[in-house]
C-alpha cells in the first residue's frame, strides 16, 4: 500500500484544509451513527483521514481506534488538539491488521471502500471482526456508472493526480454487504451521485 499512501501523504495538508462539501449530510450521518453508539463499545475506524469523525464519536464509546495508512493524515489528526484517553490514532492498513474474530462492536469505513483494491475482502474482514449485532458504517462514492472517469483515471493516476479507484454501483455495493452476511439497517443517499451511506448489521 506504499504507493496509495504516498498519494495521500502528499495531499494531506490540502485535504485537511478543505471544507466539508455538504455539512447537512455529514451531520445526518453523524446522527445516524451516534444513535447506535453505547458507552461499552469497542470501535475501529479505518481510513480515518484527519480524524474529525473520530473526535465526534469517541466521547460516546469505551474505546475508539482510528487508523489510516497515511502517516501525514494521522499526524494532522493528532495535532488537532488534545486526544482523549479513549481515542487512539495510528498508522495502519485495515486489510493487514490482525483482528480477533468477534472483538469489535462497530467498524467505520467512510469515503474509503471505493479506494481499496478489494472492497469485498475488506467488507468480509469487517464482518468477521464484529460481534453478533455489531455494525459496519460506510459512506461510499459509487463510481460504477461514471464511464468517463473509468477511461480517464489511468492517466490521472499515472501523473499522480488521482488515487487508485474501485468501480461499482449503489446496488452492487448493497449486494456486497448482504453477500458478506450483513443486513442493511440504514440506506441513505442525500442526492443522486452523492456518497451512499449504509449502516449494516451483523445478525445475532
Amino acid at each position: 500500500m506504499a504507493e496509495p499512501a504516498a498519494f495521500w501523504n502528499r495531499i494531506a495538508a490540502k485535504y485537511a484544509a478543505s471544507p466539508i462539501s455538504d455539512e447537512a449530510a455529514y451531520a445526518r450521518k453523524l446522527e445516524l451513527t451516534r444513535a447506535r453508539l453505547r458507552p461499552d463499545m469497542e470501535v475501529l475506524e479505518f481510513g480515518c483521514g484527519t480524524g474529525g469523525t473520530a473526535r465526534h464519536h469517541a466521547p460516546h464509546v469505551k474505546h475508539y481506534r482510528a487508523t489510516d495508512f497515511s502517516a501525514e493524515m494521522i499526524a494532522i489528526a493528532k495535532g488537532r488538539g488534545p486526544v482523549p484517553e479513549n481515542l487512539s490514532f495510528e498508522v495502519a492498513e485495515f486489510d493487514r491488521m490482525e483482528l480477533a474474530p468477534g472483538s469489535l462492536d462497530m467498524v467505520l469505513g467512510l469515503s474509503i471502500l471505493h479506494l481499496l483494491p478489494d472492497p469485498n475482502a475488506t467488507i468480509a474482514k469487517a464482518f468477521r471482526a464484529l460481534k453478533p449485532g455489531g455494525y459496519l458504517v460506510t459512506s461510499t462514492a459509487c463510481l460504477g456508472r461514471i464511464w468517463p472517469l473509468k477511461l480517464l483515471a489511468p492517466l490521472g493516476q499515472k501523473i499522480g493526480r488521482l488515487p487508485q479507484l474501485a468501480y461499482f454501483t449503489e446496488d452492487e455495493l448493497r449486494a456486497k454487504m448482504t453477500g458478506a452476511g450483513f443486513a442493511i439497517e440504514e440506506d441513505w443517499q442525500p442526492k443522486a451521485r452523492a456518497a451512499l451511506f449504509l449502516i449494516a448489521k451483523k445478525p445475532h
